[in-house]
């Protein structure tokens, strides 16, 4: 007999992913390319070669123990050297490498991070629309994940409400961005502002706030807009970044943390993660991995196949009277249903074969969030399905 805590848990499993396996199943009954599934944000574009040359290179050249085996908790000291110094090359900032610790991707840096941080109780701090697991990670460590309601009119983070929630027990705030599900780019603006806030708070409370940067899309930004590095206007921010993303590897589970220096109870806080990294059961991030991520941290991937998506997609269904805030990153749309339930407007999607999210996941009922990290031509054959969809409703 499963706890109680999981049978809960498996009740509410991912909609993302059930959406995902939903589409497995259509597609064996109409062919794979009469189904079209905006479902789940896996990178359609290639990883870059560099990638393959990498691998082979470790292989064929490298001990085998500094490729299979133990490290530090942490991870290889050359490679969080490489990433400190790309880091600093990028940003203007001063890294080094115990300031780095390799993670299993963004989310195993999340839980990381949060096991370090919250005592029971604790309470963190998101903006909806998020990505659904913050839910689950911060229940991991019995903190309570406090959620400011969405601004609808361009997704930029509801400040007013957000002050009004900190409180005595407040532990962390975690920002996305680029946003999953909407796309949008936080502002600098918005993040001075923010920043502002918090460090009122932490004077006013006379305690610590951690600003928790989920950066998974970092590198996917259009029309060259700046996506803010967030440890360079809160001394408190610690960085949570994957490779899954920008060099497409999201199967690898690859990423780091950044814990500045600067970070209150730094010496404790880095300490904790790395002890952390080792009793949550990762022990290390992948080694192979960890070597490869090195000798790449300059390649890239064609985000302009994304882009050419995003441009096709956005244009079309404004175009069909649909209404969503254009992504400035990441490879989201998150469009408003065409009924005050989302859920069922998912349902009347997946009629036509066309497999989106509902955005009460993401806290955001109202909206579906439609991942456009497909094939141009994936695209290209929904859109009538897309059309006869609002034709439905304006009947």
């Amino acid at each position: 007999m499963i706890s109680k805590k999981m049978v809960g848990l498996v009740q509410n499993s991912s909609v993302i992913r059930a959406m995902f396996e939903e589409g497995k199943k259509l597609a064996a009954i109409y062919g794979a390319e009469n189904v079209y599934d905006f479902s789940l944000g896996n990178p359609s574009a290639k990883p870059p070669q560099e990638i393959k040359e990498a691998i082979l290179d470790i292989i064929n050249t490298e001990d085998t123990n500094l490729v299979h085996g133990y490290m530090n908790n942490s991870g290889y000291e050359d490679v969080r050297d490489g990433i400190a110094k790309s880091i600093n090359r990028k940003f203007a900032t001063s890294f080094h490498a115990e300031n780095i610790l390799m993670t299993v991707g963004a989310a195993g840096g999340l839980n990381v991070i949060l096991k370090t941080l919250l005592n029971p109780g604790d309470q963190v701090i998101t903006f909806a629309p998020f990505f659904g697991e913050y839910r689950n990670y911060v229940d991991n460590f019995n903190g309570e994940l406090v959620v400011v309601p969405p601004n609808t009119i361009n997704f930029q983070p509801n400040l007013r409400e957000f002050e009004n929630k900190i409180n005595e027990t407040t532990k962390a705030v975690i920002i996305n961005t680029p946003n999953n599900p909407t796309g949008v780019v936080y502002s600098e603006e918005t993040i001075v502002e923010l920043a502002a806030i918090m460090s009122r708070k932490e004077k006013e409370l006379g305690t610590s706030i951690y600003l928790i940067a989920d950066e998974p899309y970092r590198e996917l930004a259009y029309d060259g807009i700046q996506v803010p590095y967030l440890t360079k206007y809160y001394k408190n921010t610690i960085v949570g970044y994957s490779f899954s993303k920008s060099l497409s590897l999201p199967g690898e589970r690859i990423g780091y943390l950044v814990i500045p220096s600067e970070v209150d109870d730094f010496a404790e806080v880095s300490g904790g993660a790395n002890v952390a990294n080792r009793i949550l059961g990762y022990v290390n991030a992948p080694s192979l991995m960890q070597r490869v991520v090195a000798k790449c941290l300059d390649a890239e991937i064609d985000i302009n196949a994304y882009n050419r998506n995003r441009e096709l997609l956005y244009h079309s269904l404004i175009e069909y009277g649909y209404t969503c805030v254009k992504p400035q990153g990441a490879f989201y749309l998150f469009v408003k249903a065409l009924e005050d339930d989302d859920k069922a407007f998912a349902n009347a999607a997946k009629k036509h074969n066309i497999l989106i999210v509902p955005g009460s996941s993401f806290g955001c009922p109202g909206y579906c969030r439609i991942a456009y990290c497909v094939d141009y031509s994936t695209i290209e054959r929904s859109l009538p399905g897309f059309k006869k969809l609002a034709e439905e409703y304006k009947k």
